[in-house]
This record gives structure tokens, sequence and C-alpha cells, in this order.
């Protein structure tokens, strides 16, 4: 369909590499079923791709052999599309603030509703909820940042909290030791004033293991930024929480640390 086409690469010649279903019906004056026919021929010459329904990305030629632009190239239209604020974090974000260990093909996304995890040619897309409240608390412009493309800008979050996500959801950052290592590589740059008052939208267990994970790199003021909130703590928890089972002996005898209140059940390792 000549229309269709010539749609598609006005919308490119303009800069812009997506659209929504609705503003394609509006723009082209299609009924339903001829815009489904020409998206259905579009997909299959690998000139669309359909992340989530009713919204599309236009591939250049050198798109098509990963199947998909970059991500963060069309994150930030395809959230306002849902009407969902967001944040790039976890490894992605690592990557962003100088994490050089840190290459991952995940997008990790940060969102307050639960959202199903997506494959989009050989990117895959991964959605961690964070509850409301606690987001709308970390998601402040003063912790957030921007990642610019070609196409524009997507939000990541800050070093401060590309800290505290990673940490938050350390099963999905390849475990305490690559935790360990994100907090080893950007540590340092994280602003002790920031991380403190970032802090208060996690669980207090977070930020203990964070802030010991600091005082293991060597990041002192950022760890002693976070040292209040180990003394609101009334029992001792596990570095890892993953490890099963913690059994009462050990409990009583394993290796302590008082300053942050865990139990060090694991030996922590990072890269030189």
């Amino acid at each position: 369909m000549a229309a269709f086409d010539s749609y598609l690469d006005d919308l490119l010649a303009r800069g812009r590499a997506y659209f929504s279903r609705d503003e394609a019906l509006a723009a082209l004056g299609l009924k339903p079923s001829a815009f489904a026919a020409a998206i259905t021929r579009s997909v299959n010459k690998r000139r669309l791709a359909n992340p989530r329904h009713g919204f599309y990305l236009i591939l250049r030629p050198e798109d098509q052999v990963a199947g998909a632009p970059d991500p963060v190239r069309w994150i930030d239209p395809l959230m306002k599309h849902q009407g969902i604020d967001y944040r790039i974090s976890l490894l992605r974000a690592a990557a962003f603030h100088g994490a050089s260990h840190q290459a991952s093909m995940v997008f990790q996304v940060i969102v307050p509703r639960q959202l199903r995890d997506f494959d989009l040619g050989r990117h895959r897309l991964q959605f961690l909820y964070q509850d409301p409240d606690a987001f709308c608390q970390a998601n402040q412009s003063s912790f957030v940042g921007q990642m610019k493309s070609d196409a524009g800008f997507a939000k990541v979050a800050g070093v401060e909290l590309t800290l505290l996500d990673s940490m938050r959801y350390f099963h999905k950052a390849a475990g305490i030791d690559g935790v360990a290592q994100i907090v080893k590589d950007i540590g340092a740059k994280a602003s002790p004033r920031l991380l403190q008052k970032a802090a208060g939208a996690y669980q207090n267990s977070v930020v203990r293991r964070l802030g010991y994970l600091l005082d293991l790199a060597g990041h002192a003021r950022q760890a002693d930024a976070l040292q209040a909130f180990a003394k609101r703590a009334k029992t001792a928890l596990p570095l890892d929480p993953a490890i099963r089972p913690l059994t009462k002996a050990f409990a009583q005898a394993g290796v302590r640390s008082p300053r942050w209140k865990l139990l060090i059940n694991v030996a922590v390792e990072a890269a030189e």
C-alpha cells in the first residue's frame, strides 16, 4: 500500500521512528481492516516491529539484523504511549555510569505497575515493579538523569538510584557478586547526600546491605551516609537472603557485621 509506505517514509524523514495505531488511522483515513493488513505486510517484510499492542517501530536497514533498534531509542515514547512513568536502571544504568564489567543484552526498567517482560529481536526488556508510593518518592528529578540517543532522551536512574535498585533487585543484577561489582565500579560517584535522601524510598534491609558493600569497596563517605539506617534496625539479617537454609546455629555462630547488623553468609567477590 503506497500511502502507508509513504507515511512511514515521512515519519523517518522527520526523525521519528515510531507511531501509534490511532495516529496512523487518523493520518491515513484507513479502515481498521486495511490498516491491520498493511501492518502485517510491513512486519513480515521486517520494516516494522510491534513491542506493545497499538505501538509500532519503523526499522531502518541497520536495525533489521537485530530485529529492533536499541531500546534506549524508543523506551520513552513507548512508556508515554502506555501512560506509565519509568526509569532505566540496574545493568544498563550501571554501564551508563561507568561500570566497566556490565555488559548485558537485558534492558531493565523500573515501573510502578506490573508489566510483562518481552523480547523484540535480539533485545530483552525486563520490567521490575516498585511500589507506586516508593516509586514516586524515588523517581524525582534530583535522582533521575537522561540517557541520550540519536532519537532523543530516556529517563535513567542516577548513580544513587542505580546502586539502590541494583541492591533491591540483586537477583536481577547477577546476584550479590554482581551488585558488589557495580558498587566497586561506580560507588565513589554517588553523592552521599543524595544517596541518603534516596535511600528513604527503600527497605531498611536493602540500605544496610548496600552500606556493607560500599564499606567493602572502600567507599567510606557513601557508606557513612547510610549508617543511620542500620542504627534503626532491631534484628540482624543475612547479607544474601537467597542462600537457604540459614540455620539457627549459623545465625548464632556465623560471621557478623555489627555496623550493618548483617549475618555475612556469603563471601563477596568483585573483579579488579
